[in-house]
């Protein structure tokens, strides 16, 4: 089995002895341009795997900054598919890993079995579902293989 984009990268850092950047940023905010264009720079500015975090009605558990950028995003329509095909658009000039952060409430609404698909499809390398257990976490985590 090929290596994945994260395994290539940690093996690389790994290697010469670097710890990884890995920044995070709200898919959307302030609008589906801007995240794309940021994550192009962040990739130039030496970013190793983004985070990129799905908007979500309800994010309690996020501190104000993120919750201002979630409002700003869902206020501007941000849907999960237009974050899916915004990185189908960045997979055309860009190999870094990319991960989406969310609750799991979106996740479950867009359906895992379709999720799954389009995140493979898209060039999506993992899942950050941060509000599961670890044994609640092994059916999406699985389903991307």
């Amino acid at each position: 089995m090929a290596m994945t984009r994260i395994q290539q990268k940690f093996q690389q850092l790994k290697s010469s002895s670097k710890k990884a950047f890995i920044p995070y940023i709200t898919l959307g905010d302030p609008s589906l341009d801007a995240t794309y264009k940021l994550v192009l720079e962040l990739e130039r500015a030496g970013a190793d795997v983004i985070e990129l975090g799905v908007p979500f009605s309800d994010p309690l558990a996020d501190g104000p900054v993120i919750q201002r950028a979630t409002e700003r995003a869902l206020r501007n329509g941000f849907t999960l598919r237009k974050g899916l095909e915004l990185v189908s658009e960045l997979r055309k000039k860009s190999e870094l890993p990319l991960v989406l952060f969310s609750y799991y409430n979106p996740l479950f609404a867009y359906g895992f079995e379709s999720l799954a698909q389009n995140a493979r499809a898209t060039g999506i390398d993992g899942l950050l579902i941060t509000d599961l257990s670890v044994e609640e976490a092994l059916l999406p985590v699985g389903m991307l293989r």
